[in-house]
Order: structure tokens, then sequence, then C-alpha cells
């Protein structure tokens, strides 16, 4: 099966080697997404992973899917000690669609504001 590189102009044209996202199949997988370049670039995590989402969801619906068809996210977070309310965030985004999920702890992301990025494979 042929890949489809895809890039959002909505969501700024990336700055490096790599594209938002690479469809295989029925299969989206995206780059890490951050909230860095947005007003929550310095925001807590909860404003941060709700950015992260809604570039997603603008991901998804652009190819003709949705958040329900969320398969797996992959979270690097840069403090533990916010995982309280990463959790409660994750909880009311997902509602009753809870995909398989990593979290991993890094010691720093790209920017020194980020506290999160995170990484999303969506059935078409």
């Amino acid at each position: 099966m042929k890949l489809q590189v895809v890039n959002y102009s909505a969501l700024g044209l990336p700055l490096g080697p790599y594209s938002h996202a690479v469809i295989h199949g029925h299969t989206l997988y995206t780059s890490g997404m951050t909230a860095f370049g947005s007003q929550f670039q310095d925001a807590d995590i909860t404003e941060q992973t709700k950015e992260i989402f809604n570039q997603l969801d603008y991901i998804a619906k652009e190819q003709g899917s949705n958040l329900n068809r969320l398969i797996k996210v992959t979270l690097f977070v840069s403090d533990l000690s916010d995982m309280s309310r990463l959790r409660q965030t994750l909880t009311e985004i997902y509602g009753a669609h809870t995909p398989a999920s990593s979290l991993v702890e890094v010691k720093a992301l790209f920017s020194e504001s980020l506290k999160i990025e995170i990484e999303a494979i969506i059935a078409l």
C-alpha cells in the first residue's frame, strides 16, 4: 500500500524534516503534537492537552474521521506531578471511548514551556 504524507496549513507547516501525519491504508499516524506556537504554549498541562486534542480533532475531521476512532495515543510528559490533572482532562476528552495509551516521562520537550506532546493513531 502507498503511504500518503499529509500536512495541514491551519496547524502551521512543519519547520523540520517531518510531516503532521502519514496515512497507510485506513489508518492515520500523527507526529507528536504540542501546543507550541499556540496561545496555550505557556499554559498548564490541562490547557496544553486540550489544545493538542483540538489539533488531533481537526486532523481527524479533515480526513473524514473523528476522535471516537482514536486507536492509540502516546503521551510524553516532562513532569509526572501533573498526573491527576492530566487524567481528569483525558477522562473528559475521551468520554466513553478510551483508546490504548502509553505514557512516557521525558527529561524535557523541545521547548521549555511545553509540558506534554502527544502522538496518535486514528482509524479512518
